[in-house]
């Protein structure tokens, strides 16, 4: 049997090496990275509409974001690649974390009962809860305190028993537990503050995904309207559901790929070493030990070369203007023209933001109303 001479090993070795690199380092056009960014920019944009009071702006984007979201992964071409050891995971369409998703459903939510619409918001945060469950690893329930009030609130609103849901959203209650429901409540403020967690990553290939605390320290709300004061705690904390599924706390490790990347490594350096080895002993005529040499050396370039292509690191790409924390406040207020001034204040009930709202109120219909330390 006859043996490729080493010379046509080593440029067989080197095209394949050269082609595996350039497999690994193709870039992004402009349009693909748009698209890959476009669910993100939604997010991003949507949120910064509804501090701004563009609130048609604020629906079209969270439109855009949830209807991409109903269809997740769904004929989605760069999630799979994403799976394939060749693709970093910022290379897939830009989906989010859990929390991300379930704060699009969430603030959609909003948006629907300001319509008027408290059918379709109680949807909305139904999907949001969604968002928080792995059924695949067993985690079932979510764990959000807000969204199952929510969802129990705008069921007593529709004439319905809300009773289930209340007792959910106080049993998954860390910081306030929330209140009785008050059928009559007909002025709604969602209230948000501070900064959401943000991402990074860690590891010997960034293949861990880890997030950063997030913050806020006015983290109180203090509401005064027609001269009686009202004073609210948040329900939920973005950092922690960033970090938990279900009230479980996960290991964001894209493990599959670092063990393929470091196993493959490992065995080139193995093969290259020995098959240098054996190809350097044989003398005269090439023998047995020099045709398994330069096998060994090939398989252990090409071993390197796809290590060197594997790309687990994980992707760090962040809705970065999201809260840390989330409330709720329901007040009884007579049709009519009215001003509510609203208080953030740190912990220690000393206030830090204070502006003053102008309302309307209309019989027979819920006023909700957006609060946010950060808006526009």
């Amino acid at each position: 049997m006859m043996f490729p001479a080493p010379a046509f090993c080593v440029r067989l070795v080197s095209l394949l090496v050269l082609a595996l690199a350039l497999s690994g380092c193709a870039g992004l056009s402009p349009e693909k990275q748009a698209e890959r960014n476009r669910q993100l920019d939604d997010y991003r944009a949507g949120l910064r509409a509804l501090r701004g009071g563009d609130l048609l702006t604020a629906r079209q984007r969270f439109d855009n974001a949830t209807l991409t979201l109903g269809g997740l992964s769904v004929g989605d071409k760069t999630a799979k690649e994403a799976r394939n050891y060749f693709k970093e995971e910022s290379r897939k369409n830009f989906r989010g974390e859990p929390y991300e998703r379930a704060m699009a459903f969430y603030y959609r939510g909003i948006l629907y009962w300001m319509d008027g619409e408290p059918d379709n918001a109680r949807a909305c945060f139904r999907s949001a809860a969604v968002q928080d469950m792995a059924p695949e690893i067993g985690i079932t329930e979510a764990d959000w305190t807000l969204l199952d009030y929510l969802d129990g609130f705008a069921t007593v609103k529709l004439h319905g028993d809300g009773k289930d849901q209340l007792q959910r959203a106080r049993k998954e209650s860390r910081i306030n537990p929330p209140p009785d429901y008050d059928p009559q409540a007909n002025v709604l403020v969602f209230y948000e503050c501070g900064t959401g967690p943000t991402k990074y990553s860690t590891g010997e290939y960034g293949e861990q995904l880890r997030f950063r605390t997030g913050s806020a320290p006015g983290s109180l709300l203090q509401l005064v309207v027609n001269g009686q004061t009202h004073k609210f705690g948040p329900y939920d904390d973005l950092t922690y559901q960033a970090t938990t599924r279900g009230g479980r706390v996960m290991d964001h490790v894209l493990a599959g790929k670092a063990v393929f990347k470091s196993g493959t490594d490992a065995f080139g350096d193995a093969a290259v070493i020995s098959g240098a080895i054996l190809a350097a002993g044989g003398q005269g005529s090439r023998g047995a030990a020099d045709e398994v040499g330069f096998g060994l050396l090939a398989a252990g370039l090409i071993s390197k070369a796809i290590s060197a292509a594997t790309t687990p690191s994980a992707d760090t790409r962040t809705w970065d203007n999201l809260p840390n924390f989330l409330g709720f406040a329901a007040l009884r207020v007579p049709p009519g023209a009215h001003s509510l001034q609203v208080q953030f204040q740190n912990p220690q009930g000393q206030p830090l933001t204070t502006r003053t709202l102008d309302f309307q109120v209309l019989a027979g219909r819920d006023t909700v109303l957006f609060v946010s330390d950060r808006n526009q």
